[in-house]
């Protein structure tokens, strides 16, 4: 397994195993997230751990066009009970991501230094944010990379009430025209709204 040091560039992917471990080490800067989205890589790991970054295989995405929205979502969404914005507060969706309590993690991934990184990548135009509101309180959001070459990476979402986030996915992908969402890895709350395993070698010729 590579160490990274500085200027040293990531592993061929063809050389990882299946796990998905690229490397370790390294830093957060705007030219090392740069570099690992534009391969299909991302860092994953905890507070006080040494950086970890992944391509995993398969890898779990979402074509837009097979996004699944259930006839209860689809009253949510008549009912205009949440508004959605996009870019409107990256900072305040991401804290709120590192704050919220998920399930089997004892701590956040999502560090300080990884907050102060991606609100870099956010100011150079890399980073997007959905913001959902309920009565102007921000209420549900997420966040991911967006490099341009029609695949959104998606990072992490939040959800204070219920659907909140559902609304502010739903609506992200409806209206934006990207050949494929970067959900990463599975989970039961994606693969309910369509998002399907993929084989990394497949994933990596969309970049």
């Amino acid at each position: 397994m590579l160490f990274l040091e500085p200027n040293v560039p990531f592993p061929e992917i063809s050389q990882v195993a299946m796990e998905g471990i690229v490397a370790v080490g390294g830093d957060l800067s705007v030219n090392r997230l740069l570099e690992a989205y534009g391969k299909g890589i991302f860092p994953w790991f905890e507070e006080g751990q040494t950086i970890l970054w992944w391509c995993p295989d398969p890898r779990f995405v979402l074509f837009p066009d097979k996004l699944k929205v259930s006839k209860s979502m689809k009253q949510v969404l008549r009912s205009n009970r949440f508004r959605v914005t996009y870019n409107m507060d990256f900072r305040a969706v991401i804290e709120n991501c590192a704050q919220i309590h998920r399930k089997g993690q004892d701590s956040t991934w999502i560090t300080k230094e990884m907050i102060r990184s991606y609100v870099s990548l956010h100011r150079w135009g890399y980073a997007k944010s959905v913001e959902v509101w309920e009565n102007d309180e921000l209420v549900g959001g997420l966040y991911g990379v967006d490099l341009g070459h029609g695949v959104f990476c998606g990072e992490s979402m939040f959800s204070k009430v219920s659907n909140a986030s559902k609304v502010g996915f739903i609506q992200f992908v409806q209206e934006t025209n990207y050949r494929l969402i970067d959900c990463q890895v599975y989970t039961q709350h994606l693969a309910s709204l369509g998002a399907e395993d993929m084989d990394r070698d497949v994933f990596l010729s969309y970049f």
